[in-house]
């Protein structure tokens, strides 16, 4: 993969650990944001993201989103990764905190500023509470600062800008999908104004530096794909494939998340849980496998693991 301009990729690695080279190999990825212990919806990602590796005797990474430091729980992480071996979900090479790229991040803005691409903003939380809405989507950010020379000396988060681009790209189970950014998500934030780097820049980021060659995760982060491959366009990075499960949500028909204070995992029986699982991902597991050990249920998913089974679902109700 060669190097974009202004991004050696050597320098981008900083401080974390060389992975191999995977150019043509399969590499996914599992990255948890440690706020809380993993409930059933983001174990349900983490065993589809497994079994996809796996089945493609790929690499599989652990990544833990933590560079938003106000949402970090005391111990998150830990317990993350205890939940994840207690299901032999065992990942390859060390996990990477994605604290450690700051260096990484600052020459990706530093490179997209120079190219003139970011702008200061100054619009406060109350002003951009008074953005129309469309149902329970999120506002779309109008370009308010986006011509307006604002000065950085006062408190500003750094802008995306988004004026007349469309992103186009086909998702492995959710179709092909089409995005006029400026309309549907407007100007987006890579640096927040209390200096922490964005959700979708550090991503990009980090996937490329470790070489993640297909980022499969949950529906409800669909709608971040184009702002992300906006960015892998200018930063000349390859993009890699993507693929979108469902979502788990409860009778009521809400997703299960922290927010909505989802269970934790019960760790006492993993075997219990990959087999309830593995029904959620239609995978239809025998029977005789719910006395087995954790590790033969993998195995058998991972020889009959199929992915097509979750094509163009978008939520699966659990009791």
């Amino acid at each position: 993969m060669p190097a974009p301009h202004g991004l050696p990729r050597d320098d981008l690695r900083g401080s974390a650990k060389q992975s191999p080279d995977t150019v043509g190999k399969y590499c996914g990825r599992f990255a948890p944001t440690p706020s809380g212990p993993l409930h059933l919806g983001s174990m349900f990602t983490a065993l589809a993201s497994f079994l996809q590796a796996r089945s493609n005797q790929g690499q599989w990474l652990l990544r833990i989103d933590d560079i938003d430091t106000p949402r970090v729980a005391t111990g998150a992480a830990d317990g993350i990764k205890r939940t994840l071996e207690h299901h032999a979900l065992y990942w390859d090479e060390t996990e990477f905190l994605q604290s450690q790229g700051a260096e990484a991040y600052e020459q990706a803005l530093q490179q997209l500023d120079a190219d003139g691409w970011l702008y200061p903003c100054s619009c406060s939380r109350k002003d951009l509470a008074t953005l129309p809405r469309s149902n329970s989507e999120p506002a779309v950010y109008p370009g308010t600062c986006r011509n307006t020379n604002r000065s950085r000396k006062q408190p500003h988060a750094l802008r995306m800008c988004t004026e007349n681009i469309a992103v186009k790209a086909c998702d492995l189970l959710q179709g092909p999908q089409h995005w006029d950014i400026e309309r549907e998500c407007g100007d987006f934030i890579v640096l927040r104004r209390d200096g922490i780097v964005s959700y979708h820049l550090a991503t990009v980021i980090d996937d490329w530096r470790s070489g993640v060659s297909e980022v499969l995760r949950g529906v409800d982060l669909l709608e971040s794909t184009p702002l992300q491959i906006h960015l892998q366009r200018l930063l000349g990075l390859t993009s890699p494939s993507y693929l979108h499960v469902p979502v788990i949500a409860n009778r009521q028909g809400i997703k299960l998340s922290k927010q909505n204070l989802a269970e934790a995992v019960d760790d006492s029986n993993p075997s219990i849980t990959l087999i309830q699982l593995l029904t959620l991902l239609k995978q239809r597991p025998p029977e005789e496998l719910r006395s087995a050990h954790p590790e033969h249920i993998l195995d058998w998913a991972i020889q009959n693991w199929d992915v097509t089974q979750l094509t163009g679902v978008k939520m699966i109700e659990t009791n």
